[in-house]
């Protein structure tokens, strides 16, 4: 049981996606922080007079909680752009690129010839050997025969 649970985890696929998930969401944390410091104050700064608030405003002008919060929203769509982005520029095109070239490896390499082309190569050697006459002499069984070919 351990030895197949074993097998699964050292299969290329799951080391590979436990690594793409660890550097996903590092890089989730440093986008985040570079969003939230950098571009929402941006965001904020057009969106009015409350540079606290930002971009939105309230729906009851006297409950805070009902902020609709629209640079929050257009922080997290930049967010999500600039990971997309990167993974899709960092990870997937490389990969592709990587499978195209192992893919085109693999097609690259001559076809095996069949017994039958095999033994018509063998016949055809075997006839220069013997100064092309049309015999060939054949080993049965420890006696030496030769046979010859019907040229009708």
């Amino acid at each position: 049981m351990f030895k197949g649970f074993k097998d699964f985890l050292m299969r290329g696929n799951v080391i590979e996606l436990a690594v793409a998930v660890v550097i996903g969401t590092a890089f989730t944390a440093i986008v985040t922080a570079f969003t939230n410091g950098l571009i929402k104050p941006l965001i904020n700064a057009i969106g009015g007079t409350e540079a606290a608030k930002g971009l939105g405003f309230n729906v009851l002008s006297a409950n805070d909680s009902t902020f609709l919060d629209f640079g929050g929203v257009i922080n997290a769509a930049i967010n999500f752009l600039i990971v997309a982005a990167v993974v899709y520029f960092l990870l997937v095109l490389p990969m592709k690129k990587i499978q195209e070239r192992r893919k085109r490896g693999q097609e690259a390499g001559p076809s095996e010839p069949t017994d039958v082309e095999l033994l018509t190569e063998i016949r055809d050697l075997l006839r220069q050997r013997n100064g092309s006459n049309g015999q060939v002499d054949t080993e049965v069984g420890g006696s030496t025969a030769t046979k010859v070919e019907n040229r009708e």
